[in-house]
């Protein structure tokens, strides 16, 4: 755990620095505007500054006990209050090469001219960035639910001097957590997006795609996560049975269909290396795509039926893989963007 050594510490790093925000008074002074708590205690314990842009701060969880670094990329106009997206990684949770930093463009290119702040959680891998019943052997204590909706969000206002408005996208199993977080806290978040999800995980189907990654992938204990099968948990956290409570959100809902597209291809930008690697992308990514896009259809059928409106993006091709969600987030920005009012 990192030693609290106060939010006002900086540390400027130069290089690769992106366009200036030289009317950025977090940027021009090195030093947040306040030192918030959350109601828990949550707190920012480190704040460095790797260049005209973009902050790392070190937050304290209180639910989690323990420190997780979180990338902000400033707005590009910061001299007034902007709105903020949290933009959620897949199963790794940003500690692996699999993040939209490493994989993508999107934050340094496309949204680096856009008047919002970026929030980059790194933590939480095969979690489903929600809240386990009990401590897990392998994978620890995860209370991201109460991270997201309780200890976060009003350290990043504080500390950022935001307008409070907030959106959330995410991936695979962040497609997921994406839905199940404005349900959590109705109105926290104004627009959610989800590339690749699976909203229903409480019945046998969801069920065994929620086992086959927290198990099989990432080593935990599923029973921990949301108890046996019959444990009201499971219902408690689908987005599918309580979809009623996304009513207001403005939402956006995007899959491929898992047959090889454009981005399937040997040695390709978006291709995993080698061979190997796009055998792998076409067959894995293929079958775990179609599983997601059997999901991403259901929710539809059930926001229609419920007369929530919803922005869908299902394409005729496509692999569970990078390329297509760079262009599913470009796509759903507008979606994004009015949720955060700019």
């Amino acid at each position: 755990m990192l030693a609290a050594t106060g939010v006002l510490i900086g540390v400027v790093a130069g290089v690769g620095a992106t366009t200036a925000s030289a009317d950025d008074p977090i940027i021009a002074s090195k030093s947040l505007l306040a030192d918030p708590k959350s109601p828990d205690g949550s707190h920012i314990k480190k704040a460095t500054y790797k260049d005209d842009r973009n902050i790392r701060l070190y937050v304290y969880s209180a639910a989690m006990d323990e420190t997780f670094p979180v990338d902000v990329q400033r707005p590009a106009d910061a001299s007034v209050p902007r709105p903020t997206l949290y933009l959620l990684n897949g199963a790794g949770g940003g500690e692996d090469d699999a993040s939209w930093v490493k994989k993508t463009d999107i934050v340094n290119g496309f949204l680096g001219d856009k008047n919002v702040n970026v929030v980059q959680v790194i933590g939480g891998k095969w979690s489903y960035y929600t809240d386990w019943l009990r401590d897990d052997p392998v994978l620890g204590r995860n209370k991201w639910k109460t991270f997201f909706t309780e200890e976060l969000p009003p350290l990043v206002d504080g500390a950022l001097g935001t307008n409070g408005v907030n959106a959330i996208a995410g991936l695979s199993t962040s497609g997921t957590t994406v839905l199940n977080l404005p349900i959590a806290k109705p109105g926290l978040y104004k627009a959610a997006a989800a590339y690749s999800g699976c909203a229903q995980t409480s019945d046998p189907a969801g069920r065994e795609f929620v086992k086959l990654t927290v198990n099989v992938w990432g080593g935990g204990d599923v029973r921990n996560m949301y108890g046996d099968d019959n444990n009201p948990a499971w219902a408690e956290n689908d987005p599918y049975v309580n979809a009623e409570k996304l009513r207001g959100t403005e939402l956006y809902l995007s899959s491929g269909n898992g047959l090889p597209g454009q981005y399937d291809t040997l040695d390709g930008k978006y291709a995993l290396p080698g061979a190997y690697g796009l055998a792998n992308q076409i067959v894995i990514g293929g079958v775990i795509e179609a599983g997601t896009n059997f999901c991403s259809h259901n929710m539809q059928n059930k926001l229609n039926t419920l007369g929530i409106p919803a922005t869908y993006n299902f394409q005729n091709s496509g692999t569970h893989s990078w390329g297509y969600w760079r262009d599913d987030f470009i796509n759903s920005w507008p979606v994004l963007a009015h949720g955060l009012g700019i």
